[in-house]
């Protein structure tokens, strides 16, 4: 390698001396970027590889670890809101169920024509309307098909009149919420002969 000159020692009126640190100036710019390259290519030891790599693989499983987690946390929290709703309807069927009796008085009052008009007549309309709001439904029976999953058979009756087993008279209504039977509808059945 050339001599590295230093610039304060070249006379200020000697042209060559000034073109000579020059040259060496750039020599030395050569020599560093050259260096640079030979470091950019030398490969990681072993050891520090290694260290790198575990690094890595330790940020990936605390990654996995914290995804795994967050995923616990969303269906922990779908569960406990779908627990609350399933524990929400058991209480308004827990109710409706409770006041079905004095629904069975109103029918029954309805029947003998004390509750046609006036106070009580209000105020049970009032109360079918409250519990429809919460999803009760009364149950169609009369002359409808049998079906066994909302109608409980009292009695049975030949007709001529039907050919497939019907409906001919609800003894005590029946009641549903949604899709859930609260109480199935005790009729009187009319059977083919």
């Amino acid at each position: 390698m050339s001599e590295s000159v230093n610039p304060e020692e070249i006379p200020e009126n000697d042209p060559a001396a000034a073109d000579a640190a020059d040259s060496a100036a750039a020599a030395e710019g050569d020599a560093l970027s050259q260096a640079e390259e030979i470091l950019n290519g030398v490969e990681v030891p072993a050891e520090e590889a290694v260290a790198q790599g575990s690094a890595t693989d330790e940020a990936a499983e605390l990654k996995n670890d914290l995804l795994r987690l967050q995923a616990e946390y969303v269906n922990y929290r779908k569960r406990v809101e779908r627990d609350r709703a399933v524990a929400g309807q058991m209480a308004v069927i827990g109710v409706l169920n409770a006041l079905l009796p004095v629904l069975d008085g109103i029918d029954a009052g309805r029947a003998h024509g004390d509750i046609v008009d006036g106070p009580f007549a209000a105020i049970s309309t009032k109360l079918e309307t409250a519990l429809a709001t919460y999803g009760l439904e009364k149950i169609d029976a009369v002359d409808v098909a049998f079906d066994p999953t909302i109608h409980e058979a009292l009695i049975q009756q030949p007709s001529a009149d039907v050919e497939i087993d019907t409906v001919s008279q609800v003894l005590r209504n029946g009641y549903k919420s949604g899709e859930r039977i609260l109480r199935a509808a005790q009729v009187i059945v009319a059977v083919p002969e």
